[in-house]
Order: structure tokens, then C-alpha cells, then sequence
């Protein structure tokens, strides 16, 4: 993240989770929150990529075909729904067949064609990729690109495949070497590149083998997570990194180069921690009977109900501007519109608000095994809140009033005047933003940790005028004082109390000094 005022000057080379405040010399590797120097910048690719102006085109038909899959995968869902608005009957039977025939198919049919598509697009892809620097205009830069474009794009729009039973699945679907037992989140990575190990943990919006880019090169190699291993939210593996057996790497934190089994890594760059696991029965975390997998199955089955009112609100909105445009204008429905996706943003929050207290009430401070229903429960509201709330509503009301009210809705506490530029609020209950107070944007008030397959939730304090800057981090039990400021790519850990009126900045958080 660059500062207002920042400069990187010609070759030099800035880590990838550094914020940068000033200026970066020529020639020099920088990094961390705010960056520093740590020594010369060392490029591992040739002096000139070559100029393939063809590639350009080449990129840009990839977007157009990539953009195109999703309604390739529509296909089986809009013939029913064409078969049955013309089968002769009258409009409220083709109507009320629609949506109770046409849209739950039409949105399981979707899922699983998109999901096939997807994998057949990943594995044909991944033929032919071999380990090194290679120029981003070339067969091997634009195989990787387009892999991680479309991996990308899955993470929200197969969301229930991930976070579930299925996910190791779909990763050795994707032609990722995965091992037994495995737990992944939001996971992105690069499948020909990546090997997981048996029972590893893979938490919320990891990367594991992403590629790295620098002058006109793209540069990609193994990475691999060992057997029993975290890797926290946000966290990286990048190209050529492992995470050994039992090591655990922190939220917004970097595989270490080299390290030990069982050891603990925190922060951009890596510096070790002393951590002590803990102990919890095994038929709740790693080893669990039948019967709770059966059960976990059958509560994971209901995420399918998020994408069918998703798809249903989608086929609402068509309906209503069908019938507008019958009996009005054109011109007229057109500029109606904006008015009836306000309403199914409504719907939207309306329903994932429902799903919450329906399915699990109100969140308590407490700490629940990975195999507990709480925790599958929980998973179910996120896939609303993903799938539903977020394309409907919640994204295009980052920064407003609206949101402020609907994370009301859902549990939250926040004081008149507070500026939210994220949705993303776990465990709404158990956060309270204060009057005034500012959350930028890519933040995450994270209110549980999963360690040792524990998640254990705890309350996230943002004081009166209080402000996190943008990217950053607030673990459980953490508070920022009123009117004091984290600045941009900062951790806070679990349990600080960042002291009212004070500066602080960093991965993990210091002491904000002036330059």
C-alpha cells in the first residue's frame, strides 16, 4: 500500500504486505508496515521481457470468455424457465412454476455447471506449467493469470464449496495435491503448485503459490503446507515458501524462508513467536465420528438456500421490470430501475438478517470445536451474507447510512456518524464501533481466531472517533481507545487496548512515529 506522497524509485523492490510512507530508493528492497529497508534489491529475471504485443489481445479475449462462463452455466436453468412461461398456461400458474420449479433447479444446475466449467478451465490451464521467471507475455504469464482470474471469481460466486466438507474436494478437482482431513477457507492458489498436507489449516482468504511479478516477469514455484499446519487469515505462502508440520503462520502474515516444525510465525516480514497449542479432544477437531460428519453434511446441504434466494431475488427483479416495461414505457422502466434493485437490496438484507437470528441467535463470547454445529450454523449465514446480501446490497453500500443500519440488524452496536468501508463484520454481536469512528476499506474486524481447529470468539471495541486504516487487522479482544489511529496494513493483536488520543502502526502494531 502506498502513503499519499509515497515514491518506489526505478528497480527497487517493496514486500507485499509493506506500506510505504515516504520514499523507497532506487535500487532497494523495502518491507513491512510502515517499510524499511532490508537490504539491496535482487532481481532473479533477465533485464528485458520481450515485446509480444499479440499477448494484449490474447488478455483481453481471456476476460471476455472468463466474464461469459457464469452465463454458459445459466443455460439449463433459463430452458426450463423459457419451457415453462410458454407452456400454454396462464401467467400466474407459469409464474408460481417458475419460481418454485425454475429457480431451485436453475440455481443447483448453475452451481454444479459452473463449478465443472471451472474445473475443466483450471486443469487445461495448468498443462504445461513448470517452475520459474517467465515473461507475463507469454503461453506460461497468461496460463497463470487467466488460473488465478477465474479462481478468483470462484471464491464468491462457489462459495459454499468453500469453508465445507467439500473443499478439499474442489481443490484436488482444481489439480492441487491435497492431503487427508484438510480444512480450507477462501483459500486462493495456484493448483499445479500447490501441496497441502494431511489435517493443515487453510483459514479465510489465504494465498498458497500466487505468483510474483517484477519487471515484465512472472515467477512461479512449489509451495507447500505441512502436515497439521495454520496458515492464518490473510496469510501467504508465497512462491518457493513452506509452512512446516505443525507451524502455524499468524493472520496477515508471510511464510517464513526457512523454519522449524512446530514453530510460530507473525508479521510481514516473519519474525518467530513463542506459542503453546491447545489441548481440545481429537473426535471434536481432527479425528471425528461419522455421525458428526453426517451432521455437518446435512447442515452444509442448507447453504444451497442461499444461492436459491439469491437466484430468486435475480428472477424478481426480471419479473418486475418485465411487467414495468409491459405497461409502461421503456424509457420510463429504465429509469425506475434504480428503484426496484433498491428494493431487492432490501430483500436481501432483509432475508440474510432473518437467516442469522434464525439460525443462530445471538453470539456470546465463547469458544466452540471445529466439529460443533455452532460453527457449521455459522457458516450458513455467511454463505447469506456472500451470496446474497453482498451483490445485492452490501457492496454498493460501502460508506453509507444503510450499511451502518443493516450490521445493526444483524447484532452490531455502531454510534450515529461512523464510516464503514466494509461489510465484513464475523460474529456482528460482539463488535461495537463507536460515534464518528472509521473503518476503511479491506479492514476486518476479526472476532475469532481458529487455532488448533478452536474457534474461540471474543469482543472487538472501536472507541468514539476511533480509526483503522486501510487493510487492517483488530483480533479478538482487541480495542482501539477513542479518537486514537491504526494506520494502513496494521495488526492489531488479540487482547491490545490501543490507549485513547495515540498513533500506532505496524504488523504487529507500535508506536506511530513521525517521519
Amino acid at each position: 500500500t502506498l502513503g499519499p506522497g509515497a515514491e518506489v524509485g526505478p528497480g527497487a523492490q517493496v514486500a507485499s504486505g509493506s506500506w510505504v510512507a515516504g520514499t523507497v530508493p532506487a535500487g532497494e528492497c523495502w518491507a513491512g508496515a510502515p517499510a524499511s529497508r532490508t537490504g539491496t534489491a535482487s532481481h532473479g529475471w533477465p533485464s528485458r521481457p520481450p515485446r509480444r504485443s499479440y499477448w494484449l489481445a490474447g488478455y483481453g479475449l481471456t476476460s471476455v470468455a472468463l466474464a461469459i462462463l457464469p452465463v454458459v452455466a445459466a443455460l439449463p436453468g433459463l430452458w426450463l424457465a423459457r419451457r415453462l412461461l410458454t407452456s400454454g398456461i396462464d401467467l400466474a400458474r407459469a409464474t408460481s412454476r417458475l419460481l418454485l420449479i425454475a429457480v431451485p433447479f436453475g440455481a443447483v444446475s448453475w452451481l454444479v455447471g459452473y463449478a465443472l466449467l471451472t474445473a475443466l478451465v483450471v486443469r487445461l490451464l495448468g498443462l504445461g506449467l513448470r517452475p520459474g521467471y517467465h515473461p507475463v507475455r507469454s503461453r506460461i504469464g497468461w496460463q497463470v493469470w487467466a488460473t488465478e482470474r477465474i479462481l478468483d471469481g470462484a471464491r464468491s460466486l462457489l462459495f459454499p464449496l468453500y469453508s465445507s466438507l467439500l473443499t478439499p474436494s474442489w481443490l484436488r478437482l482444481l489439480g492441487a495435491d491435497i492431503g487427508r482431513g484438510v480444512e480450507a477457507s477462501t483459500v486462493l492458489l495456484l493448483p499445479a503448485m500447490t501441496t497441502v498436507g494431511d489435517g493443515a489449516f487453510l483459514a479465510d482468504d489465504t494465498m498458497v503459490a500466487s505468483y510474483e511479478l517484477g519487471g515484465g516477469y512472472l515467477r512461479i514455484e512449489p509451495a507447500k503446507i505441512g502436515k497439521r499446519a495454520f496458515l492464518g487469515n490473510s496469510g501467504t505462502a508465497a512462491p518457493g515458501r513452506s509452512v512446516p508440520k505443525h507451524a502455524l503462520v499468524a493472520v496477515l502474515s508471510a511464510a517464513p524462508q526457512k523454519a522449524r516444525k512446530g514453530s510460530s510465525w507473525l508479521g510481514s516480514p516473519p519474525v518467530q513467536l513463542r506459542r503453546s497449542a491447545s489441548l481440545s479432544d481429537d473426535s471434536r477437531t481432527f479425528a471425528p465420528p461419522r455421525r458428526l460428519v453426517a451432521a455437518r453434511a446435512v447442515i452444509e446441504a442448507c447453504r444451497l438456500s442461499a444461492v436459491i434466494a439469491t437466484t430468486a431475488i435475480g428472477v424478481g427483479v426480471l419479473l418486475v421490470l418485465d411487467w414495468l416495461a409491459s405497461r409502461v414505457s421503456l424509457p420510463a422502466t429504465a429509469a425506475a430501475s434504480g428503484l426496484v434493485l433498491l428494493g431487492a437490496g432490501l430483500v436481501a438484507g432483509t432475508i440474510t438478517c432473518l437467516a442469522k437470528w434464525i439460525l443462530i441467535g445471538r453470539t456470546r463470547a465463547v469458544r466452540y470445536l471445529l466439529w460443533s454445529s455452532f460453527v457449521w450454523r455459522n457458516e450458513v449465514v455467511d454463505s447469506f451474507v456472500e451470496l446474497v446480501s453482498a451483490p445485492w446490497f452490501a457492496r454498493s453500500a460501502s460508506g453509507t447510512a444503510m450499511l451502518a443500519l443493516w450490521l445493526r440488524c444483524l447484532g452490531s452496536r455502531i454510534g450515529r456518524g461512523a464510516w464503514l468501508e466494509t461489510y465484513w463484520l464475523p460474529e456482528a454481536d460482539l463488535i461495537e464501533i463507536g460515534a464518528g469512528a472509521t473503518v476503511n476499506r479491506g479492514c476486518v474486524l476479526q472476532t475469532h481466531l481458529f487455532h488448533d481447529r478452536i474457534l474461540q470468539m471474543d469482543t472487538v471495541t472501536l472507541g468514539s472517533g476511533a480509526t483503522l486504516g486501510p487493510h487492517g487487522v483488530i483480533l479478538p479482544g482487541a480495542s482501539i481507545g477513542a479518537g486514537a489511529t491504526v494506520g494502513p496494513s496494521s495488526l492489531v493483536m488479540r487482547g491490545d487496548t490501543v490507549p485513547a488520543h495515540t498513533r500506532w502502526l505496524g504488523n504487529p502494531i507500535s508506536p506511530w512515529q513521525p517521519r
